[in-house]
Parts: C-alpha cells; structure tokens; sequence
C-alpha cells in the first residue's frame, strides 16, 4: 500500500509560495499534524498540503496533560521522523517551550530544527516574537506566528479559552499580526478566537493564516492529527472546533486524511458548528 501511495507523491513540492498562491487564489488548504514516517508518508499522499511536526506529542504521543515538557531532542527527533515519511509536503515545526526565550536560542533552536528536515518553524506568541522573527527571516529561516490561544502559555492564560472576544484584545491582536508580519513572518496560525477575528486577520494579511477554531474564512486549516481520526486521549476534553472524518472514510485511515482535505479545499469544514462567535 505504501508503495502505491508513494507513486501518488506530488511532482512539485509545496512551498510557501504554493501557500501564498493559494491564498490569492481564494484556494483553501489543509494542514495536519505528524510525528512518524508513516504517517507523514500517509497524510503528506492523501492531499494534505502542510505537515505540522507539533509539540501536540507531548499530549498524544507521551501522555503529558500540557505540551510544557516537550524537549529541543524531542521535537529533533521526530522531525527527523516526519522528513523521511514525507510527500511533497511543507512541513512545519515547533520550537518547544521556553527554546526561543533569546533572539541567540531562538537562532540555535531553529537551526537544529531546520537541519533535521523543517521548512518553517513555528513560535508561539505576539508582538513580543517580531525581533527573533526578524532574526531568523534575515537567516533564511521562515517563521510561523501562532497567535490567540497559545498551549504553550496555558498556565498564564487560565485554561483552554477563546481569546480575541474582547474588543480590545481583538483590536490588539490584528495589531500584533500585522507587526509579525511585517518582521518577516511567512505564515500566522491561529487558534481558538471568534470567527469574525480570524476572517478579518485573514483578510489583513497578505501571509497565508492558517487557522484551527478560527472559523472557515482563515486561508488554511489545522487539526491535530488523533482529533481527526477520533483518537483524543481520554484526559483531555474534544474540543468543538474537532470533527472525526474517520467514519467518512470508506478506506480506513487513509481515506480519513483525504476526506479532510477534500472537505477543507471545498469549504465543507470547518462549519458554523466548529467555530466560536
């Protein structure tokens, strides 16, 4: 089967210039976290245009009840993992808690990020990220800005929340987008905020903005990989934003990842249901 699924590799890789193209286009794209060869190979094969090797593996993959405890080598490794398997993927990676708390860590964190296989890092955070994201795009380093809810944050921000329903944090974080953006940043995700704030960042940016519980107007979309296929470990609540395409599937867990591809490039999900006002 993986023989067969590596012959449907795409014949020109996705860059961040396909994203960007997409994105003025009005073309929506997919995104799914990875952490293994084989499932990079699987989900990279099936459509998905983005491979986030996210420190989600703290959670799903080591049975953390935060992601704070993901190491440098953590993420290393299964970025090494994660190139092998790919397809023609972008993949992303992130640079795990408190690795970026100095422009000189954020370089060295990056750089041993990039040398295993990544084509974008990913840092968590505001307007207080643009000097390390000016840094790392004047070295060749492309830069994801996560913004709204941030895991890594989660003990300052008290719990799982929607961020961005208060006019002034909203007004504040379309600020903050827009710096990151003119520092360098190649992309900007966002999590957990109100549909009209991440269609209107969205809309803001020239960047691609991926999203995941930000509606369905961002440029691209994001889900955790064992959320899709129904898999939440049994310690951490579903959240509304997550639906299981596993039993859309007619082909296991293959068909699962195209079924979500599909349904995110014809914008079939995420729908109202899976968004917050």
């Amino acid at each position: 089967m993986l023989a067969a699924m590596s012959a449907q590799a795409r014949k020109t890789p996705v860059s961040l210039g396909t994203l960007r193209q997409k994105k003025r286009r009005g073309e929506a794209f997919a995104a799914l976290t990875a952490y293994d060869a084989l499932f990079a190979e699987l989900i990279s094969s099936s459509g998905v245009d983005v491979l986030l090797v996210g420190d989600s593996l703290g959670m799903v993959l080591q049975g953390h009840d935060s992601t704070l405890p993901v190491t440098v080598e953590d993420m290393v490794y299964h970025m090494t993992c994660v190139g092998r398997g790919n397809r023609g993927a972008l993949i992303m990676a992130d640079l795990p808690f408190m690795s970026y708390a100095s422009e000189s860590q954020s370089l060295e964190t990056a750089a041993a990020l990039m040398r295993a296989g990544a084509h974008v890092v990913k840092l968590e955070g505001g307007a207080w990220l643009a000097e390390s994201t000016r840094s790392l795009t004047e070295r060749g380093i492309p830069v994801c800005a996560h913004m709204g809810l941030t895991p890594q944050s989660i003990n300052r921000i008290g719990g799982y929340r929607v961020q961005g329903r208060d006019p002034s944090q909203a007004q504040t974080m379309i600020n903050e987008a827009v710096i990151l953006e003119e520092s360098g940043a190649s992309i900007v995700l966002l999590e957990c905020v109100p549909v009209e704030l991440g269609k209107t960042i969205a809309e803001r940016l020239e960047v691609p903005v991926i999203g995941i519980g930000a509606g369905p107007h961002t440029d691209g979309q994001i889900m955790v990989m064992h959320d899709m296929l129904g898999l939440t470990p049994s310690s951490i609540r579903v959240p509304k934003f997550v639906k299981n395409f596993l039993p859309e599937s007619a082909d296991g867990v293959p068909g699962a990842f195209r079924a979500y591809a599909d349904a995110v490039r014809e914008g079939r999900f995420p729908g109202l249901e899976h968004s917050f006002s």
